[in-house]
């Protein structure tokens, strides 16, 4: 299948190509600038912005699939408005292009007026690549557990150089983390099951935790000492994404979406997916050591042994 990625220099984008070859497929990556991106044999890069309608039309020609992985991390007055005309400009080439199929990651969150406004953003993205004649299949989130993952990297440095934390009340919220390798096992295995075409599917790993437990395993796991996390009503967002960049190397601009998603609980409520791709999840203390892992460049990732995963092979 002839499949493109948008967002391939990404976190989850950059892991994603190569698990796509391995599954055999004609990989094809959409990138802002292709002199600064190398892609793996094979892979051919296209040059062109979301934004920019008309500059991307050409990485779509002859293309069966398409991944959308593009969104805004971080806070401004106009980040839902860019989110939105990003994937309007999108819903209309790839409809132009005759798409069969796009495959959108989005939010997990539950429904409702509560939804913190990027999660919101993600809601509205989805609405709005949904209006086509192609076959929209996505997959929603919570916190990705991996090496490079903005959310995961949070939770790494407080956990690490914190003893006591000061936390905004919803902390004690409930999320269900995911595996970086699950997220690609995912994304790679919905191509082969056209059951999933058209519909929405909720993902998460095999562990719920608050994120103050989430926060306290990852210290442990770490080797350190078992933080103090004291929630307090009065930490505004705001005031917590401006300590978030004062103690950790987390931009405040990215910070603050990402709190600001802490007051909704993120939670499968709906695991129909596993019907199709039933594989044995990484537990969140495994997905801990291995994204420690790679960071150290102790171990690298294994595109065919996710595929495999995918298929039910292994």
């Amino acid at each position: 299948m002839r499949v493109l990625v948008t967002g391939a220099t990404g976190f989850v984008g950059s892991r994603l190509v190569p698990v796509l070859l391995a599954a055999g497929h004609d990989v094809r990556a959409l990138v802002r600038d292709p002199d600064s991106y190398d892609p793996p044999e094979g892979v051919e890069a296209f040059s062109g912005d979301l934004l920019e309608p008309g500059s991307f039309d050409a990485s779509l020609g002859g293309a069966d699939a398409a991944y959308y992985l593009v969104h805004s991390m971080q806070a401004g007055a106009d980040f839902e408005e860019r989110d939105r005309r990003a994937a309007r400009n999108f819903q209309v080439a790839a409809d132009g292009a005759g798409l069969d199929r796009v495959v959108y990651l989005g939010g997990l969150g539950e429904e409702g007026e509560d939804l913190s406004a990027h999660l919101q953003s993600r809601r509205e993205v989805e609405d709005v690549l949904g209006q086509a004649d192609y076959d929209l299949t996505t997959l929603r989130a919570a916190i990705i557990v991996g090496d490079g993952s903005a959310s995961f990297a949070m939770v790494r440095q407080l956990a690490s150089r914190l003893p006591v934390m000061v936390t905004p009340k919803w902390v004690q919220n409930e999320c269900q983390p995911i595996a970086i390798d699950d997220v690609l096992a995912y994304l790679c295995g919905v191509l082969d099951h056209p059951e999933t075409a058209g519909d929405t599917h909720e993902i998460g790993g095999p562990d719920v935790l608050t994120y103050a437990d989430l926060m306290r395993r990852t210290a442990v796991l770490m080797g350190r000492r078992r933080p103090v996390v004291l929630p307090v009503p009065v930490l505004t967002p705001r005031l917590s994404s401006y300590w978030v960049g004062l103690m950790t190397d987390v931009d405040w601009r990215v910070a603050r979406p990402l709190i600001d998603g802490l007051r909704n609980a993120v939670v499968v409520g709906d695991d129909s997916v596993r019907e199709y791709l039933p594989f044995e999840r990484i537990s969140f203390d495994d997905a801990v050591g291995r994204a420690m892992a790679e960071r150290r460049g102790s171990t690298q990732r294994d595109p065919p042994r996710i595929v495999a995963r995918a298929r039910g092979e292994g």
